[in-house]
């Protein structure tokens, strides 16, 4: 009796099922790697080498983001402070703000042989992403806007996804995200009376002519 089915079948079944499972497997994997906290780190929220508590030194003593971070409107990095930052109000030969604290002997360390803290980064993007913090902060997006409220927290913690989509959601309507460049660092800014945070937004979109681009090339050089 002749076979219905070609003996190749059978090899082009096996083929089949081989490919229907592995591209399932691909897809689960992707998933698990682009979609939960492990790769976009909302939360994460690791122990500094230095026990520094930004709700105390922003929110309740009113320093100012550019104080550590001094290069963030003219430079495409947030730089982190070096020792000697630290050491202008906790030197124990000067200010000595708590200068002889244990909490601090790392900074004191650093200051003393010139190597820098070991600071562990926070907020990252992928390699392949270019993100420019003067363009964005002179524009008027303040860091809470993708930091949070840091001025709240203790121990800094990634707070927004940082991915594609989350960002050309923000440039496809930046009004949403923009006030006045002179409170980007005020971190508990608030619109005068009768304006809504959209409003401001949408007036200094249309004052600086803020048109973000959505091309690949801008942010994939």
């Amino acid at each position: 009796m002749a076979a219905i089915f070609p003996r190749t079948i059978d090899a082009q079944l096996r083929q089949a099922a081989v490919g229907v499972v592995v591209g399932v497997g691909l897809v689960v994997v992707g998933w698990y790697y682009y979609a939960l906290p492990s790769y976009t780190r909302v939360g994460y929220q690791p122990e500094q080498p230095v026990a520094f508590s930004h709700e105390q030194h922003v929110g309740q003593l009113g320093l100012d983001c550019t104080y550590c971070h001094q290069h963030v409107f003219d430079s495409p990095h947030a730089t982190v402070p070096a020792a000697q930052t630290c050491m202008n109000c906790h030197n124990p030969k000067k200010a000595n703000v708590k200068g002889a604290s244990p909490l601090l002997a790392p900074v004191r360390a650093g200051f003393d042989t010139g190597q820098p803290v070991g600071w562990k980064r926070v907020h990252k993007l992928p390699e392949y992403a270019y993100f420019n913090h003067a363009v964005h902060v002179n524009k008027g997006v303040s860091c809470v806007s993708c930091h949070g409220q840091v001025n709240e927290m203790k121990v800094v913690a990634h707070d927004q996804p940082l991915s594609m989509g989350w960002c050309l959601k923000c440039h496809n309507d930046p009004g949403k995200s923009l006030r006045p460049a002179t409170e980007v660092t005020n971190l508990t800014w608030a619109p005068d009376a009768g304006q809504t945070r959209e409003e401001v937004g949408k007036a200094i979109q249309k004052d600086l002519q803020v048109n973000p681009p959505m091309n690949c090339q801008s942010c994939h050089r």
